[in-house]
């Protein structure tokens, strides 16, 4: 008796004129990808259908001026939702101001197993009051207007995405790959994900707490040049002598002089910054090496791999080796996905 295939699980990806291509487009990638995964395996779990829907189903522009034809209008969207995205773009606004599109959404997203948004997409699922009473994120430029503008979410500008029950919203672009990967290892596994991404060629899977900044970008570049070259210094030499005396010799500026003008040009001090360094450098060498944690340790300048567990758990609330046991990717199987 041949085995029946598990119906898919269908996603519906709402557009609308000036989205943004790529906060669509990436999730896409992952979702069609991880349908190939499953194919090429011979996995027992549902495979994925993606449509692309619109109002009207009428082809409509980009914010980038590339025109796209949805595949249904949304009245025709499967009668049973599994994961409903909402990307972001210019049209954010307009689209959330569509009070057709708002019943829609509130008629439609109680029944999916998920919702989630990219982007600026969170207005138009708070304007739907989807998000009320909810934690959410959004790219950071606009964090403080979704504040701003629906009081009753708990706005958080700092992860790339954020997962509250079955509302996902993550910030901009290509948050939206790191979103859709979660919900493909939520679904899958661990390792599947790891494959989906190295199939993409992304850098890296990243953890939905990981700031929407990296350290070199949190911090504003400052207006004096001997301070921009300490910043670079200290990105391409995490493990030298970083004290604020050696920066500051390296700035040819007293300790006390060149602590308080750098603290001001950039928004944070020295010491800190150098720990943000440190951390993303570390980060990287343990998701994408095999080096021993104490090699990474003396390698990204903690010292110690004691020192190194001890910033891990206070700024990402786990170890190494469990960050580098959840997202280093060697585990992950060799197979290339068909074309």
């Amino acid at each position: 008796m041949t085995k029946r295939a598990a119906s898919p699980r269908n996603v519906v990806v709402v557009v609308y004129p000036e989205v943004q291509s790529l906060d669509f487009v990436g999730p896409q990638e992952v979702f069609v990808a991880a349908q190939k995964l499953i194919a090429a395996t011979g996995r027992s779990e549902p495979g994925y259908r993606v449509s692309v829907a619109s109002l009207d189903g009428a082809p409509l522009r980009t914010s980038s001026g590339l025109q796209i034809a949805p595949d249904i209008a949304l009245a025709r969207a499967p009668a049973r939702i599994d994961t409903l995205l909402i990307p972001g773009g210019a049209g954010s606004a307009a689209a959330s101001a569509r009070e057709d599109l708002l019943d829609w959404l509130r008629e439609r997203a109680p029944g999916a197993r998920r919702v989630a948004s990219v982007c600026t997409g969170a207005f138009v699922l708070a304007a739907a009051g989807l998000l009320d009473g909810r934690r959410a994120t959004t790219h950071w430029a606009s964090a403080a207007k979704l504040a701003e503008r629906h009081p009753a979410v708990e706005v958080d500008p700092k992860p790339i995405y954020v997962r509250d029950g079955d509302v996902w919203t993550s910030a901009g672009v290509t948050a939206g790959m790191d979103l859709a990967l979660a919900m493909v290892e939520e679904d899958l596994d661990r390792e599947a994900a790891l494959m989906i991404a190295r199939h993409l060629v992304l850098f890296l899977r990243r953890p939905g707490n990981q700031s929407q900044f990296s350290a070199t970008l949190a911090a504003q570049e400052p207006e004096r040049e001997p301070l921009r070259e300490v910043q670079r210094h200290v990105v391409e030499h995490p493990a030298e002598n970083l004290s604020v005396q050696a920066l500051a010799e390296l700035a040819h500026m007293s300790p006390r002089n060149f602590a308080r003008a750098f603290a001001s040009e950039t928004g944070i001090t020295p010491a800190r910054y150098v720990e943000r360094v440190r951390l993303e450098a570390a980060r990287r060498a343990l998701e994408d090496t095999a080096q021993p944690i104490a090699l990474v340790a003396a390698d990204c300048g903690f010292g110690t791999p004691e020192t190194m567990r001890r910033t891990f758990i206070r700024a990402l609330g786990v170890a190494p080796a469990e960050y580098r046991r959840r997202y280093h990717p060697g585990a992950a199987p060799s197979r290339p996905l068909a074309a």
